[in-house]
């Protein structure tokens, strides 16, 4: 059995500095064609009818501002059709309809189309907005985006090469800074958004839409089949799909639309949640499909990488059982100086850790060259956050392998600016909060039980590896006692809720 630990242990840690190696390809390739910027084949002599496409599900907090800014963008309003997409069942429709109402008033070609079936979610949204919109380029927005007024212009002439399918704006964080959460999310996605995306498409491999922030020729969705509902990440399901069909994306990382990031941690793991469990369900559909279709090896490769990088959750869910007992199996490979396992060590730690600082800092520095040493030092609590969130996100990749089914489930979204005083406005008395589990208490129980092996290890003079271990504590404190911190809170106060009901 001591022996059984120390393989299984070793085998979970190659797995994932296999994830980190494949990091590092992306950087990689983000150095060598990251200045390969895609320039429009011509210019448009007229521009085009453009649909802008806004899907919502009871977004009260954030309707007026989508609208607002969508009102302000730089195009002909006689080439701009605005549809409203939404499921929403509390007041954000009556919000929604006062202000189509104005944008008609003020000349705008709009339309609030309002389900009560909500069959499809997002997708299902899209799938009936596309069936009445004008235009033959669509342009998706999510509810927390702002986008800036010259967006369209930059991006629509791109559309001259007829094999163009879809282009993807960066994203941008209007709450960077709001507070420690947002700034570590920010940098997952600045990775996310400036390495992976970048590098994927002016390599020549796949890459996907992000859900939003992003337009599509309207011909491009129907070659490849429509928007389907039977993954949680319709935009990537439809991208591989598209892509396979032979149509061309483009990423423009010099061209951002700012959103707002979630604030609390049970918004941010519902997010992750969903997109996790969604590009497995898409790894699931679209990887054979992939292998079988005549792309080259080397995209095939990136994109079996790609959509099967969240199973990388599941190796470290079970690293968490295999730390303790390899540690006291009493198995070194030479029991005299323990060379071979040092050398085992070096390459798993520099694969599996150093590689993951080297991709966030690569983004920082390249998206923020004057502030970027100051945001690096939240890489700690970002490492430390990717293994916190271990437990939720391991459970999203179960759920996809055994066809649990869920529904969408939204992120709360409060209208926050970045303001600091806003830190104390009425967001938190919101109703609109993520739905509460047992998740954060299992994190509380790993917490406490990383603490007594970093402890363990601290006593018996063993300094690398309780610091190396330091992590993985830290990480599920934070996730646990923030979530706790909102769920408990909201218990308090409906019992009270209740008390005052029945006085």
């Amino acid at each position: 059995m001591e022996w059984l630990w120390y393989i299984l242990y070793f085998i979970v840690l190659i797995c994932l500095s296999g994830y980190g190696f494949h990091r590092l390809m992306i950087v990689t390739l983000y150095l060598k064609h990251s200045r390969k910027r895609p320039e429009p084949k011509s210019q448009f002599e007229e521009l085009p009818l453009v649909t802008v496409q806004l899907p919502c599900f009871n977004e009260m907090h954030v309707m007026e501002r989508l609208l607002d800014s969508v009102s302000n963008l730089d195009y002909p309003k006689d080439k701009l059709q605005i549809q409203v997409l939404d499921d929403s069942t509390d007041e954000t429709t009556a919000i929604c309809q006062q202000e189509v109402t104005k944008l008609i008033d003020r000349g705008f070609d709009a339309m609030h189309v309002h389900r009560t079936d909500r069959t499809g979610y997002k997708a299902g949204a899209l799938e009936n907005g596309t069936e009445s919109a004008k235009g033959e380029y669509l342009f998706i927005l999510d509810s927390d985006f702002v986008p800036t007024p010259d967006v369209l212009k930059k991006i629509i002439h791109y559309f001259t090469d007829d094999k163009i399918g879809m282009i993807q704006t960066r994203w941008e964080h209007i709450n960077r800074t709001f507070n420690a959460l947002t700034r570590v999310q920010a940098m997952f996605l600045d990775g996310h958004l400036e390495l992976e995306q970048t590098a994927r498409n002016r390599s020549g491999r796949f890459f996907t839409f992000n859900g939003t922030a992003g337009i599509w020729r309207k011909s491009c969705i129907a070659d490849a089949g429509g928007w389907e509902h039977d993954t949680l990440t319709e935009d990537m399901d439809l991208s591989y799909r598209a892509q396979l069909k032979g149509w061309k994306f483009i990423f423009l990382n010099d061209v951002t639309t700012p959103a707002e990031l979630p604030v609390d941690m049970e918004g941010f793991k519902s997010q992750q949640h969903r997109w996790t469990k969604g590009s497995i369900q898409v790894c699931k559909k679209c990887l054979i499909d992939i292998w079988k279709s005549k792309a080259p090896l080397y995209c095939k490769l990136e994109a079996t990488a790609h959509l099967t990088s969240n199973f990388a959750y599941l190796a470290l869910f079970a690293l968490l059982f295999l730390i303790w007992p390899k540690q006291h199996s009493g198995v070194t490979w030479f029991a005299d100086n323990g060379i071979s396992e040092h050398l085992l060590n070096f390459p798993i730690f520099f694969f599996g850790s150093v590689s993951v600082a080297m991709f966030y800092i690569t983004s920082q520095k390249a998206l923020r060259p004057g502030t970027w040493l100051k945001d690096i030092l939240y890489l700690p609590l970002l490492l430390a956050l990717g293994i916190g969130m271990s437990v939720n996100n391991a459970k999203a990749v179960l759920e996809a392998l055994f066809n649990h089914e869920t529904g969408f489930v939204r992120t709360p979204k409060y209208g926050i600016n970045g303001n600091k005083e806003e830190k104390k406005a009425s967001w938190k008395k919101s109703r609109y909060k993520a739905i509460k589990s047992l998740t954060p208490f299992v994190e509380l129980a790993f917490g406490l039980f990383f603490t007594v092996v970093v402890v363990d290890n601290a006593l018996g003079g063993n300094w690398v590896a309780a610091v190396l271990l330091m992590p993985f504590p830290v990480g599920f404190f934070y996730t646990s006692l923030s979530s706790l911190g909102q769920q408990l809170p909201a218990v308090f106060t409906s019992r009270a809720t209740a008390k005052e009901e029945k006085k």
